[in-house]
């Protein structure tokens, strides 16, 4: 579903900021692959993201989405295959915007938009639908003002949008980072809900590498601009903080391998 081949990517090249944030990565992900990608600041794993979406061209390599090669493709032309959830819970959605006008606006995505009425009564019942297996109360509030929302709710809802019309591939952009730990658990629960039934290929970056363990079936880890770590199946079932602080001393010859590095 996901296809990468020799990307690289340098900021500011022949400046005395110059830094290679992607040194040649290459990377596939099987239909219905979630792949959890962890590793410190400057590792490349944001970059690694945007490249994909769309958000800055590589300088070298491909990259191909369901057979597509998208590597030239500007971002909004990427976005028919992509659903995107980010860091900042504000960013999703359009805060002075009802709860079902902003399913509305995620549904019709990509697709001729008439005169027609705004929303049915049959969109409306299946958008209440939705909004119950997320279990925040939001089936009720259809016609509530996201911007009255709080930011796990914002979050939960975003994921919804984002996977209303099953993108080839989600993008899932530390999506948990900015909220307390009991709504990121909750967030968290529902992301691996929704990736599981309608099983979405997922590429999700944490800092957090419990969260990088407890979800998906496939863990990278990225230093330097390297993926230096990619376990799956067992070998990921059975890792731990310890097992996998040893792998990345191990391969990246680094002694700096603790949370610190790790988390940031």
């Amino acid at each position: 579903m996901l296809e990468i081949k020799g990307i690289w990517k340098t900021f500011n090249a022949g400046t005395v900021n110059e830094k290679v944030a992607l040194k040649g990565v290459d990377l596939t992900l099987a239909d219905g692959d979630f792949v959890t990608v962890i590793g410190g600041n400057g590792a490349g794993k944001s970059t690694l993201l945007n490249a994909v979406a769309g958000v800055w061209p590589v300088d070298q390599g491909s990259i191909t989405i369901d057979g597509v090669d998208v590597t030239h493709l500007a971002e909004y032309k990427r976005a028919k295959y992509i659903g995107r959830v980010f860091q900042d819970p504000m960013m999703g959605t359009a805060a002075t915007m009802q709860i079902d006008e902003n399913l509305a606006l995620a549904a019709r995505r990509g697709r001729f938009r008439g005169l027609r009425r705004g929303i049915s009564r049959a969109e409306r019942q299946e958008y209440r639908a939705l909004l119950e297996t997320l279990d925040l109360g939001l089936e009720d509030r259809l016609t509530s003002k996201v911007g009255l929302l709080s930011g796990g709710q914002r979050q939960a809802l975003t994921l919804l949008m984002a996977t209303l019309q099953r993108p080839k591939l989600l993008l899932l952009d530390e999506h948990t980072a900015a909220l307390d730990p009991k709504t990121a658990a909750k967030v968290l629960d529902t992301t691996e809900k929704i990736v599981g039934r309608d099983k979405l290929t997922t590429l999700m970056i944490t800092h957090n590498m419990r969260d990088a363990i407890a979800h998906g079936n496939r863990l990278i880890m990225m230093y330097e601009g390297r993926i230096v770590i990619d376990v799956s199946g067992q070998q990921k079932k059975e890792l731990t903080v310890e097992t996998l602080l040893g792998l990345f001393s191990k391969v990246s010859g680094s002694d700096e391998a603790d949370d610190k590095l790790l988390l940031g």
